[in-house]
């Protein structure tokens, strides 16, 4: 009944997906006598936490009920109160916890609370999928750095788009659904400039009652056109720039103006130092990214360790053509002992498409 309750609370979780950055994903449930009084999630940064909103919600009083919730109650101040105080003070008698808080200077502290006041705490039900649902909190609340996932659509046989450059639409419109959604959920959405200059795309995220992405564009020598459509939006997800001192200074000046933040990075290969854009973009709060390419920047960011996560859309489609585009090539690995080794992998259809994800092994 543990996981049952637990699986409740992961669902109600998922919710919160886009909007609570950089908090992570959290669900709650409270059962008392073997029924369900009360249920709440993490809505929105800076609103009441999962705990606090499933007793609000309670249709009865919550003294001596279980409360099942997947991440460990936080016992320090934030924006909110400690939610193991909250859970004292009104009597909860269990406390069933997903995971405990990632964060090595807080993790157990709630669990220890709880237990120095009387109450009984179960600890890692559901564990693994939990773990999962906030990958990438867990990484910046350790790192500092988001979580990039490394997203493709091409052909069967590898191709992202034709010899004369066309490329939309590869992918089913399923799959592009799918990917919109995942512009909402994460904070950033990150391209190289040839991206920029050969598609002039919006980067945007057309699912209903979304967010849009901060929008970042990698360009070493700053050639981005005036033009693009991503200096000109007038909404809450600014563009970022990330350059190198090769940038023209006047265009730079220009750009800051236009009320475009610009990070001048040190050089790697004599492009943008990906691993210092990275730390820069945490400090900014920037907690997760998409990274759409292209293929030379793909590669960079494959060869600077920056990618934790692989997403890939195989079309029904043969394409063929020696100089049609693939989705990473720069100047590729040596030997296959090279190669950028991808676990834990798992394949599902998605429309018409093939979508395959998995983790970089580093």
């Amino acid at each position: 009944m543990d996981e049952f309750y637990m699986r409740m609370a992961l669902e109600l979780a998922r919710k919160g997906k886009g909007w609570t950055a950089p908090n992570p994903l959290v669900g709650a449930v409270i059962v008392k006598a073997g029924r369900v009084i009360g249920q709440g999630y993490h809505e929105e940064y800076g609103q009441p936490h999962a705990e606090v909103k499933a007793i609000a919600s309670a249709s009865e009083c919550v003294s001596g009920a279980t409360l099942y919730v997947t991440l460990e109650p936080c016992s320090h101040f934030g924006k909110t109160p400690p939610c193991s105080d909250l859970l004292i003070e009104k009597n909860i008698k269990r406390v069933v916890i997903g995971i405990t808080d990632p964060n090595p200077l807080v993790a157990g502290k709630g669990i220890e609370r709880l237990r120095n006041n009387g109450i009984e705490v179960i600890t890692g039900v559901l564990e693994v999928e939990i773990q999962q649902l906030n990958e990438v909190f867990i990484k910046y609340i350790v790192t500092k750095e988001p979580f990039v996932v490394m997203k493709s659509a091409m052909s069967l046989d590898g191709k992202t788009a034709t010899v004369t450059g066309e490329s939309q639409w590869i992918s089913s419109r399923t799959a592009r659904e799918q990917v919109h959604g995942l512009r909402h959920e994460l904070a950033g959405i990150m391209v190289g400039i040839e991206t920029i200059i050969r598609d002039n795309p919006q980067l945007t995220s057309r699912t209903p009652n979304s967010k849009n992405p901060i929008r970042i564009v990698v360009d070493s020598q700053l050639r981005i056109p005036m033009v693009s459509t991503v200096l000109h939006y007038q909404d809450k997800a600014k563009t970022i720039i990330a350059t190198t001192k090769r940038a023209s200074r006047e265009k730079l000046k220009t750009l800051k103006k236009m009320g475009i933040e610009v990070i001048v990075t040190k050089e790697q290969f004599g492009r943008v130092n990906l691993r210092e854009l990275m730390r820069r973009l945490g400090a900014r709060g920037i907690d997760s990214i998409l990274l759409e390419g292209g293929a030379t920047l793909n590669f960079s960011a494959l060869k600077e360790g920056i990618v934790d996560k692989v997403q890939v859309y195989i079309s029904p489609k043969i394409i063929g053509g020696k100089n049609a585009k693939t989705a990473v090539e720069g100047e590729g690995v040596l030997s296959l002992k090279s190669a950028f080794q991808i676990k834990r992998l798992k394949t599902v259809m998605v429309g018409e498409d093939l979508f395959v994800e998995g983790y970089i092994d580093k």
